[in-house]
């Protein structure tokens, strides 16, 4: 192990209550008024991309923070009034994904109405905080090496140290419990959320979860080695709804082969069996059997009436999964569970599928047969290294993947002696039924995390937030006002 790295694990782990997080400089802040009508404020930070070199390079972190607005009778000296307001943060998921404008965004106007500002800040390396490309990885000195180091810096360890920073930098002046925020994290967001429970509570109030109870001490293979079989029970679900697609789907399949195995797909990459057979990623939200079905029917239909794959059915398949545009929801995907040194991610979704033998696609010499009446079964929320074989912005990166797969040497990203004698109160939602986050390891974290406080359903997936809004926060909203003796 590096001696750098067994420092990080050390403070990490056993004086993370000493750590010293600098306040980030606000390189600019720009407020407009937007439909709604709100106040949106958008603010750019500048942080240390390696908290253990401060004086080191530099990232910038972007961020929307937003209040709501009313057109004054007179008009007031001060720009805002509602600065003042506490904080709610919310936290996305994923990872590798940035945030949505705030008046589009399921959160804002309930936040607002119980008396939040909110800030929407983007996780470093994804949004507009400085985010990973291909490209801009291929400018670092030092090759595949140092685009691994790189990354190695964007989990979510470091976005709790960025929010921190940023913490300090909005609240300067205010007193220690005036200073601390509340926080909202949904699915990766509360893997993050739990993160910052660990290593800084000191900066919190409040903490919300959706559908974000991590897997607190389970390892990459465990994760998926329970993920499988609920993948499996929606593939059952699916073709029961639509049994057509039985057909179908090797219709297509059967198509891809007889073009060699790859087909070439308007703005590169390409389509191969397993990777159609990847979007089955969306059978865990809510309509996700509906727009894997109109995927499949789209393709069918071309073929059936033109004898060869349409720009037109292939441009779906481009953007179904966005690794092209988000590529650290592949690349660190598996590394989101490596808590700490001797956890090695090792391509864990691969290789328990091959293990458990569940794809006859995966398999090298696999074939597939237009008339077979069994189904083609459809991976979940996999990562699998053809990705990088098949996405032309993950194809550069294929090498660093690999090495990103063998590391061993990962830092904690969990205390589970703090989360056991946690102060923050902690409202979650846990979807019974949720295909991304295994519900009975959220209840294992959940027991951990002293305070935590739960609505469980299974009337709502993983998407809920989103499409169930009201019902989801009025539920996590209950659970912090109602007296429970």
């Amino acid at each position: 192990m590096r001696l750098s790295t067994l420092l990080s694990v050390v403070t990490a782990v056993a004086v993370a209550a000493a750590e010293t997080i600098p306040a980030a400089e606000l390189v600019s802040s720009k407020a407009h008024i937007v439909p709604g009508p709100l106040r949106v404020t958008e603010l750019t930070f500048r942080v240390p991309l390696d908290y253990d070199d401060p004086e080191g390079e530099t990232i910038t972190l972007f961020g929307r923070s937003v209040t709501g607005y009313e057109v004054p009778i007179v008009p007031s000296d001060d720009e805002d009034e509602s600065s003042s307001l506490p904080y709610m943060v919310y936290l996305e998921g994923g990872p590798g994904f940035g945030n949505r404008e705030p008046q589009n965004h399921p959160l804002t106007s309930t936040a607002l109405e119980r008396g939040y500002q909110v800030l929407y800040l983007d996780h470093r390396g994804t949004g507009y905080s400085t985010p990973v490309s291909a490209k801009m990885l291929n400018q670092l000195d030092g090759g595949e090496d140092a685009q691994v180091e790189y990354l190695r810096l964007m989990r979510q360890d470091n976005t709790v140290r960025d929010c921190e920073s940023v913490r300090k930098a909005l609240t300067k002046g205010m007193s220690d419990n005036q200073a601390k925020w509340s926080i909202f994290g949904q699915s990766y967001g509360g893997f993050v959320s739990l993160s910052y429970l660990s290593f800084h509570p000191e900066g919190l109030r409040e903490v919300f979860l959706t559908g974000g109870l991590a897997p607190v001490g389970k390892t990459a293979e465990q994760v998926y080695e329970s993920l499988y079989p609920r993948v499996m029970k929606r593939n059952t679900a699916y073709y029961k709804k639509f049994p057509e697609d039985v057909k179908n789907v090797r219709q297509v399949a059967s198509y891809i082969e007889e073009q060699g195995g790859s087909i070439d797909l308007p703005a590169g990459g390409s389509l191969t069996v397993p990777r159609l057979m990847t979007i089955g990623i969306d059978f865990g939200g809510a309509g996700g059997f509906d727009s894997v079905h109109t995927t499949i029917m789209n393709l069918k239909m071309s073929l059936d009436q033109f004898g060869f794959l349409s720009r037109a059915s292939l441009a779906p398949m481009e953007t179904f999964t966005t690794f092209d545009t988000n590529i650290i929801y592949a690349i660190l995907h598996e590394a989101i569970y490596c808590d700490g040194p001797g956890d090695v991610s090792g391509w864990a979704s691969d290789r328990v599928a091959r293990e458990l033998n569940l794809f006859s696609w995966l398999s090298s010499n696999g074939t597939v047969s237009s008339n077979s009446s069994e189904p083609l079964l459809f991976a979940g929320e996999n990562i699998f290294p053809f990705f990088f074989d098949t996405y032309p912005e993950l194809i550069p990166l294929k090498g660093v993947a690999n090495k990103l797969a063998a590391v061993d040497d990962w830092t904690h990203i969990y205390d589970k002696k703090q989360l056991a004698k946690n102060e923050v109160p902690v409202y979650a939602a846990s979807y019974i039924d949720d295909l991304y986050v295994d519900y009975e390891y959220a209840k294992d974290t959940a027991a951990l995390v002293k305070g935590t406080k739960t609505w469980e359903t299974n009337a709502y997936y993983h998407s809920g937030l989103r499409t169930n809004t009201n019902e989801v926060l009025s539920a996590l909203f209950n659970l912090r006002d109602n007296v429970i003796d």
